[in-house]
């Protein structure tokens, strides 16, 4: 009975082993509760492309390109990243942010827009139905 014990035991360190081994050995992820936007001591970022496919093709083809040369050292995604990011535009910027928008927040900013530029005050109700055209009778 006592060989058991000490069976389980093993099993569960060596699972506790696994665990550790998952969490330090594993990719890094930075989820969104995580990351602090004002925090300027971050040293660490990482991404996480695991669900987007056409990224991590992107990603690779880069790198491959990048690296078919004869001297030098291989050339790591830092490199790629380090290199792009000071090249990014207001532009860039903006349409990054664009792109994050729900559907719904789309509307939102629309909305605000429009309320700063003919001085209204709107509620989203008010600028859809007065605005957008949408739940008007008749259509």
């Amino acid at each position: 009975m006592e060989e058991r014990e000490e069976i389980k035991i093993k099993t569960n360190k060596e699972e506790e082993k696994r665990e550790k081994r998952n969490v330090k050995g594993g990719v890094g992820r930075v989820k969104l509760s995580e990351f602090v936007p004002d925090k300027k001591e971050q040293d660490k970022f990482f991404i996480d492309v695991a669900q987007d496919q056409s990224a991590k093709e992107c990603i690779n083809k880069l790198l491959v390109e990048a690296n078919n040369k004869v001297l030098g050292r291989p050339i790591i995604l830092k490199d790629l990243v380090l290199f792009a990011l000071p090249k990014l535009t207001a532009r860039d910027i903006e349409a990054i942010q664009n792109n994050s928008l729900t559907n719904m927040e789309r509307i939102e900013k629309q909305r605000l827009e429009y309320n700063l530029k003919n001085k209204t005050n709107l509620d989203l109700g008010e600028y859809l139905v007065s605005i957008k055209n949408i739940l008007k009778e008749g259509k």
